[in-house]
């Protein structure tokens, strides 16, 4: 809790608990209210019908009033209806207070629980087991908030506002230039490959006899503690990149067991997700990767590095051309996604090894210096989300 030069009340002075409950529901639907942690605020849930509900005792919302969570207001599951809310239904679990708008502005009511005031204190007084320790409503009003007289409340919510105003613009400039940072890489990638695309010919994968092909179904059963690492879908990282954790394991074949050797890695091998929801992602492996094999929603496609910089090719896939042919394939009965056959077709420019190697280093740069900037980028993000907090707590201090 903070301390200033605001008299601290309780919640009691400027609170009453709303116990006007209904037994009976009618048969409509209902809206219904989710309260988010962490003082974010709540927001429309799916709605229920009435019939379906099995609790006994029920409330109706009105905007305005403070909703409290029982079992997450330790983690500030608490926030203010807003007008969208008028209605909604609330559960046993769920208690709702009124605000004395004599003493004290929802606005003000509003940033107390954005600052996630009462964290430390209902934290501390929530009752039960671990998981399931619930907050009461005299625990609740139990706590002490510092109260200025309601010309001070309005003077800090319009400061706080103007303030807060501020961050959200500066974030939303920081988010526009990642965005944009990431564009003109991309960008940059689609100059190239179009321009080499207008000077050599155009070749499908296929055309250099790779080894492509998928891992096997059924390695779920062979999941284990340690053994070979197992490369699934969800490693291959929107960046271009393999991720390095978390780490999964398969136990190697038995000695009587076929070995899929095919789906083994090598380093240069080219990964690419074939299907499900990241499906056109792909990655090239290298020595910095631990040995192993990939699972049957990765293709893996060996080329002959005499002819082909396998950096090359995942730059031309990354591009925008790429992304066209493997977010565009068809498999199976229609399905969005690859098969081996489609991998096969990929179609990129082929330059003289020299040149493909010229592309790589050049945009490999251009990504770097990129990379750079979004994390200077991302630093400043933390400093921005730090930056409100400490604008409310000064501000309920009385040093705003």
């Amino acid at each position: 809790m903070t301390e200033g030069k605001y008299p601290l009340v309780f919640l009691s002075e400027v609170l009453v608990q709303d116990k006007e409950y209904i037994t009976e529901l009618e048969p409509r639907y209902y809206p219904k209210l989710s309260v988010k942690l962490y003082g974010k605020g709540v927001v429309l849930d799916e709605p229920v019908h009435g019939t379906t509900v099995r609790m006994r005792r029920h409330q109706l919302a009105r905007p305005g009033q403070v909703i409290l969570s029982e079992i997450w207001a330790k983690k500030g599951a608490i926030g203010i209806v807003q007008e969208e809310g008028s209605g909604a239904l609330i559960t046993s679990h769920f208690f709702l207070f009124e605000i004395d708008d004599a003493k004290l502005l929802r606005p003000y009511m509003g940033w107390l629980l954005a600052a996630n005031y009462f964290e430390p204190v209902l934290s501390a007084e929530a009752r039960g087991t671990t998981g399931y320790a619930a907050v009461r409503p005299k625990q609740f009003l139990k706590c002490e908030i510092p109260l200025p007289p309601l010309a001070e409340q309005r003077r800090i919510v319009a400061r706080i506002e103007e303030l807060a105003a501020k961050v959200e613009a500066a974030r939303a400039l920081r988010q526009h230039a990642a965005e944009q940072a990431s564009r003109m890489v991309f960008s940059e990638a689609r100059r190239k490959f179009s321009a080499l695309a207008e000077k050599y010919a155009t070749r499908s994968l296929g055309s250099f006899e790779p080894h492509v092909t998928s891992g096997p179904r059924g390695w779920g059963s062979r999941y284990a503690e340690t053994g070979v690492r197992f490369y699934r879908a969800q490693d291959i990282g929107p960046d271009g990149r393999i991720k390095m954790e978390p780490k999964i394991f398969v136990r190697p074949p038995g000695p009587n067991e076929n070995d899929p050797r095919r789906a083994f890695l090598e380093n240069g091998d080219l990964v690419l997700v074939i299907t499900g929801a990241t499906v056109g992602r792909c990655a090239v492996f290298s020595s910095n990767h631990e040995p192993g094999y990939i699972n049957q929603h990765v293709a893996l496609c060996r080329l002959p590095r005499e002819e082909i910089d396998p950096y090359y090719v995942l730059w031309g896939l990354r591009s925008p051309m790429g992304q066209e042919q493997l977010l565009g394939q068809r498999y199976g009965q229609g399905k969005p996604g690859l098969n081996l056959t489609n991998v096969r077709r990929l179609e990129v420019p082929f330059p003289p090894v020299k040149e493909q190697r010229r592309i790589v280093i050049y945009l490999d740069d251009l990504q770097a210096r990129v990379s750079a900037v979004q994390a200077l980028q991302a630093a400043t993000a933390a400093e921005l989300e730090a930056l409100l907090p400490s604008v409310l707590d000064k501000a309920f201090k009385g040093e705003l």
